[in-house]
């Protein structure tokens, strides 16, 4: 499921990248060449799909090699990042105002569709439920990590002040509080 979430988030960073891209191009021709070579080799797609090759290629020997880096320094560098986040995002927190019904809807609306097609998928390939559990949760979920990286790496006049406030302030605490056991609920209704 961790390489589940690292698929699942790579086409959310060239989306993200492309309609930025296309958005902000001036001219009447948009080169569709280089902004296919941006959004697809930015660096975060490129770590994200690199880790994932590396991985399958060294197996757990690999992971075991890496483990000084992976297990215990990781946590304390997520800390630091997140808390860099937190405050990138604090210095723009005027942008909280910009937060239209739209917005705060689609923070809801569109976790709740995408853990119903998860499911869905997961019925189909009839994976046991705590797999199908999981990959609800991460089908709904709203990066908090791996995409306002890129978007801050790829995209640096996007604004955290509306992403992070998306995920923190808005899908995050829904799906704790009924997305979860919504989702939870409707994989007991499928696999009885």
């Amino acid at each position: 499921m961790v390489a589940s979430l690292a698929l699942m988030e790579s086409p959310a960073i060239i989306i993200g990248v492309l309609l930025a891209r296309k958005n902000s191009s001036q001219s009447e021709q948009l080169d569709w060449k280089e902004l296919g070579r941006d959004a697809f080799f930015n660096g975060s797609i490129f770590l994200l799909c690199g880790a994932l090759a590396i991985g399958a290629l060294t197996g757990e020997n690999g992971g075991e090699a890496l483990k000084p880096f992976t297990g215990d320094i990781f946590k304390g560098m997520l800390c630091l990042f997140l808390l860099d986040m937190g405050l990138v995002s604090a210095r723009r927190m005027g942008a909280q105002k910009t937060l239209s019904r739209f917005t705060v809807g689609f923070g809801i609306i569109v976790p709740v569709v995408n853990a119903i097609i998860a499911i869905l998928i997961a019925h189909v390939l009839q994976l046991p439920q705590g797999d199908a559990f999981l990959l609800a949760v991460l089908a709904s979920s709203a990066s908090y990590i791996a995409v306002p990286a890129a978007l801050r790496l790829a995209i640096p006049e996007a604004n955290p002040g509306l992403y992070i406030t998306m995920a923190l302030a808005i899908t995050f605490p829904f799906n704790i509080a009924l997305g979860l056991p919504f989702y939870y609920s409707l994989i007991n209704t499928f696999w009885k």
